[in-house]
């Protein structure tokens, strides 16, 4: 792929997608199979920048990771060894939970990555972490990667945890919870960012018999029963499928995504009741989820909590409705692969719409569209959020595709298939 791709403007009737295995629920499972000893098999997981980011990490701690017929083979003797460095690339995912799982592998372990990743917020986590009596320390700046982590050593017991940023942080320590000597009862609070995605971490917990349980909306109780082997199918991506889902809001047609359970909980499935308020007809067919577009889109204001992900490819959404659009409560969009929110901001003026943003809200004046060659800040959902404007708005340009790679390697492909 070159260093700019240019998106051809197509007249698209009905299209099925299939989007890759979920990045969430992939990178949980190889957590939780690593620690079940035995051989676990995952069916269809993704294979991107991300799980292999992932995968290298728990494979330099002792556990095998083969390509096995109809997915990934992990075996783990259920103990890992200490790696020294593991390498956590741009994935926040695997840089939280890596230094979770580091509490349980003999020696010590310094988690790092890339230099946007060591200006994202560890704090909280490695807070929660020294409650529960785990040896974590900084070896750069406080509160950001790189940390180190001494074990084994996670004792367990009671302890509360900020997740008014990240999700991640309480997801890690659920995951690694039923390793520890005692059981963990996480204190996570009412204000939950993308609180959908515990339910996904808890789901992932309990295929591979973990005990994990919400006590009241605030608490959650793991037991210390610990793992074990399972074979998990990996469900299509909810925040890949609103790519797909926005290409059928922006050019009136219709998109159906292939390969997502109806009861799944992955927390951007939130985006259908999004575009359904915004004019989508949402149908659950027995190909999947199709969605199709208005003949004219309406915005909306909407608090997006639950689903802050999905907020790129909704603004871009936006930018094409006939009246505004104010989405709210996505602070922490600030602390991702980049500013978003200031990104977005940068490239929906390009685009054509006038946009004003503050400490967690962003609002989108629809103008006309125009062509824009978008800067990407190697952020893969800047990219494929973008591209569906080229759909119905020709002479989009968008720079770096290749860091599509982190979640959906095969994104632009599809995007020419329709």
């Amino acid at each position: 792929m070159t260093s700019s791709y240019e998106v051809q403007a197509r007249a698209v009737d009905r299209a099925v997608v299939r989007p890759p295995g979920s990045k969430s629920i992939t990178n949980r499972a190889m957590v939780v199979a690593a620690l079940a000893p035995g051989e676990s098999t995952l069916v269809a997981p993704l294979r991107s920048d991300d799980t292999d980011a992932m995968r290298e990490c728990l494979e330099s701690m002792g556990v095998r990771v083969a390509e096995a017929d109809r997915g990934l083979a992990i075996r783990s003797t259920g103990f890992l060894r200490a790696a020294g460095a593991l390498d956590a690339r741009a994935s926040g995912t695997t840089a939280r939970f890596m230094a979770a799982v580091a509490t349980l592998a003999d020696g010590t372990s310094v988690v790092d990555g890339t230099a946007r990743m060591r200006e994202r917020p560890i704090g909280d986590l490695v807070d929660v972490l020294r409650s529960l009596g785990c040896v974590v320390e900084y070896a750069g700046e406080e509160g950001f990667p790189p940390v180190q982590i001494d074990g084994p050593r996670l004792l367990g017991g009671r302890a509360a945890i900020d997740v008014t940023r990240s999700s991640q942080f309480a997801s890690a320590v659920l995951l690694v919870a039923p390793r520890a000597e005692q059981p963990v009862i996480l204190e996570v609070g009412e204000t939950v960012v993308s609180r959908p995605y515990l339910d996904t971490t808890m789901e992932v917990m309990r295929q591979f018999g973990g005990h994990a349980d919400w006590q009241g909306d605030s608490t959650i109780r793991v037991e210390a029963s610990g793992y074990r082997p399972a074979e998990l199918l990996i469900e299509a991506d909810a925040s890949a499928a609103v790519y797909p889902w926005a290409i059928a809001a922006i050019g009136g047609c219709q998109v159906t995504v292939a390969g997502i359970d109806p009861a799944s909980t992955q927390a951007d499935m939130g985006a259908l009741e999004v575009l359904e308020a915004m004019g989508c007809v949402v149908d659950w067919t027995p190909d999947g989820i199709r969605v199709a577009g208005p003949d004219e889109l309406q915005g909306v204001e909407l608090d997006m909590n639950d689903c802050p992900d999905a907020v790129l490819g909704l603004s871009v959404v936006a930018a094409f409705a006939g009246t505004p659009t104010t989405f709210t409560n996505i602070a922490n969009l600030r602390i991702k692969e980049t500013d978003r929110l200031a990104a977005l901001e940068n490239e929906l003026t390009k685009l054509g719409a006038g946009v004003e943003t503050g400490p967690d809200w962003i609002r989108i004046e629809p103008g006309p569209t125009r062509p824009a060659t978008i800067a990407t800040y190697d952020d893969h959902r800047m990219a494929m959020a973008f591209a569906t404007a080229g759909i119905r708005q020709p002479g989009i340009v968008i720079e770096n595709p290749e860091c599509v790679a982190k979640t959906w390697p095969e994104f632009f492909e599809m995007l020419e298939s329709l």
